[in-house]
């Protein structure tokens, strides 16, 4: 696997619903023309829906087995083992001999964070390993996106509590990802685009184009506290600007203008 390739991990229940399976899979088809990786781990669910949805688009994908290489659990996913093994592999940090005792599927959570640039839960009830996950990718200062779903529905809970506790971007689309990951900027530097000499701005904009001129780099958080707007209102202004190549985002979520 290349250095450059990017990595994501996406998580969520293993009692995935007709909602988790449609994100899941558009998520992916959205994000297939930049070739990243998925990674997961080979379970009932979240986890097998995207190994899956990767594999039909050409993806490579790592499952992260929570025993040793000598089985496959579940049984039923044995399966989908030669075409994951075309498109990518599994790893673990098991002995070949180790079963897939409960405790194990905790430890290896953090070897899905670890793995990569960004962790996304799709769906998870209010306690489950996918939030193990996220807390874990937290405590290595990756990025964490959550799936929002309605307020009663199970297997949002999870996923809106991270958002509302602020664990976790609210993801709604591909175009989310590649926004605050700055891949959409990767892509761009190989596309010089001639800057304009004259850019309207609306009245948001200008606001939080003055406060960057006056403060210089800011978070995206401290941008929606000084300038007191809603995040996804500041979020979507900064796309908009950045569009007009006003500002742009910098590592850890930072912005400044050009």
């Amino acid at each position: 696997m290349s250095l450059k390739k990017k990595v994501i991990s996406i998580v969520g229940t293993r009692n995935i619903t007709s909602y988790g399976t449609a994100f899941c899979e558009k998520l992916i088809e959205d994000l297939a023309p930049l070739d990243p990786v998925i990674v997961s781990g080979f379970a009932y669910g979240v986890d097998i829906c995207a190994q899956k949805t990767a594999i039909k688009h050409g993806l490579q994908t790592i499952g992260c087995l929570a025993h040793g290489l000598n089985q496959i659990y579940p049984k039923i996913h044995s399966k989908f083992v030669p075409d994951v093994e075309k498109n990518g592999g599994f790893v673990t940090e098991f002995w070949s001999t180790s079963n897939p005792d409960r405790e194990n599927f905790l430890k290896r959570n953090r070897i899905i964070a670890g793995m990569s640039e960004a962790t996304i839960v799709v769906e998870s009830a209010e306690k489950g390993g996918s939030l193990v996950t996220a807390d874990i990718a937290n405590s290595y200062n990756r990025e964490v996106f959550a799936v929002p779903g309605r307020a009663k529905d199970k297997y949002s809970s999870g996923c809106n509590n991270l958002i509302k506790q602020q664990k976790a971007h609210m993801i709604t689309s591909a175009a989310d990802l590649i926004y605050l990951l700055n891949w959409e900027l990767e892509e761009k530097e190989t596309k010089p685009i001639q800057k304009q000499l004259f850019i309207e701005l609306d009245e948001v904009e200008k606001a939080i184009y003055s406060y960057l001129q006056k403060e210089g780099k800011q978070l995206l958080d401290s941008i929606a506290l000084d300038c007191k707007l809603p995040i996804f209102k500041v979020s979507s202004t900064l796309l908009n600007m950045e569009m007009k190549g006003v500002i742009r985002p910098l590592p850890g979520k930072l912005f400044e203008v050009i």
